[in-house]
């Protein structure tokens, strides 16, 4: 059975790890040191900090905006579920807010109504923007709001805008990194950014999270935190060793999802029946996933696949909605593409004859 996700870890990721065992440092130390300044390499940002779990980074984060108790905070419907959790326990309320018609991402429009919706019983002061699948809606737009944003992009590393006109989204687009002329990376505009480090997260080192500040101002409030942050929150090297391997190839294996998710839409153009969905202008897609909102029953095209060995999962099963803890009234955009979007196999290590098996699935979906 080829499975829908699975962490492309390979002899380097294991050489890696097996050394920092062997030198016997396998709490937080050198190594997480190390994977911090390459991110900065990649991501230009003025101060990060390497933690155990974007759990800790969420909360970390919210209490940094020292947010008055019962405050609002905006989040998609297709958030994590780690998001409630963390929100309550930080004595602040949750305010869902729906996607855009027919897309992933929300649009300035759905966040407002989800502020104004909830100004009275919780003013909203903060958005975590989660990226789901690692589309991201225009960022200047909800910049706007004039709400303090918190980033995440645990699924969007590599995701981005074409800046200026610089790049057209084709070429070698997916595969600019956010030092490169003219594009503009997921995670470089809120307050903080929070880039996972879980199994179905771009970057894979078994857990962990980076928390970022891009500004020079936000960056330095992050850092006077750290001192006040216990050892137990702090990224072991045995996991920052695994993610220095993932962040050096990063660009291999985008060129890769890049050519296999080239042949699954070629193969879905020619099905036709099944949705993909649509980019905002100069978006340049990682390709974390493959999705299609389809036109016929999922139950149906989940069974076909498994009789082809190949799995197919609802898109959004892990999400606020998706786990049924946000109601289809309160966002019917969701709750619909919920329902009809499936994910395909889409990860470096797939292979040639995989590839050709999932295209050919694709291309003869009921």
């Amino acid at each position: 059975m080829i499975e829908v996700c699975s962490p492309s870890i390979n002899r380097k990721e294991m050489d890696a790890v097996l050394t920092v065992l062997v030198e016997e440092k396998i709490g937080p130390g050198e190594q997480a040191e190390r994977l911090i300044q390459l991110a900065k390499e990649k991501l230009s940002f003025d101060f990060c900090t390497a933690l155990r779990s974007p759990v800790f980074a969420l909360k970390s984060a919210l209490s940094l905006l020292q947010l008055e108790q019962g405050s609002g905070v905006a989040v998609s419907a297709f958030s994590p579920r780690y998001y409630l959790k963390v929100i309550e326990e930080s004595f602040l309320k949750p305010v869902i807010f729906d996607t855009a018609h027919g897309e992933p991402f929300p649009s300035a429009e759905s966040i407002s109504a989800a502020i104004e919706r909830s100004k009275e019983e919780a003013p909203v002061r903060c958005i975590v923007l989660h990226h789901a699948l690692g589309y991201a809606p225009k960022f200047d737009d909800i910049e706007a709001l004039g709400i303090p944003i918190i980033e995440d992009c645990s699924t969007a590393f590599g995701s981005g805008f074409a800046a200026s006109g610089a790049l057209d989204g084709s070429a070698e687009a997916p595969n600019q990194s956010a030092t490169d002329a003219g594009f503009v990376h997921c995670g470089t505009g809120g307050i903080f950014t929070i880039l996972g480090l879980e199994e179905r997260d771009v970057l894979t080192a078994g857990g962990g999270a980076l928390l970022y500040a891009c500004a020079r101002r936000n960056g330095s409030v992050l850092r006077n935190s750290i001192s006040s942050l216990p050892p137990e929150y702090a990224l072991p090297d045995m996991n920052a060793a695994m993610a220095i391997v993932q962040l050096r190839e990063a660009e291999k294996s985008a060129a890769k999802r890049k050519e296999y998710a080239e042949a699954f839409i070629k193969s879905a153009m020619q099905q036709g029946r099944h949705l993909q969905f649509a980019q905002p202008d100069g978006f340049i897609y990682n390709n974390y996933a493959f999705p299609l909102v389809l036109e016929t029953g999922m139950k149906d095209v989940i069974a076909w696949a498994k009789r082809k060995e190949i799995a197919v999962e609802l898109a959004f099963s892990s999400t606020l909605i998706g786990s049924g803890l946000v109601t289809q009234d309160l966002c019917p955009n969701a709750y619909s593409l919920s329902l009809r979007t499936a994910i395909f196999p889409i990860y470096p290590r797939l292979g040639g004859a995989n590839v050709t098996k999932i295209a050919k699935l694709i291309q003869t979906l009921p």
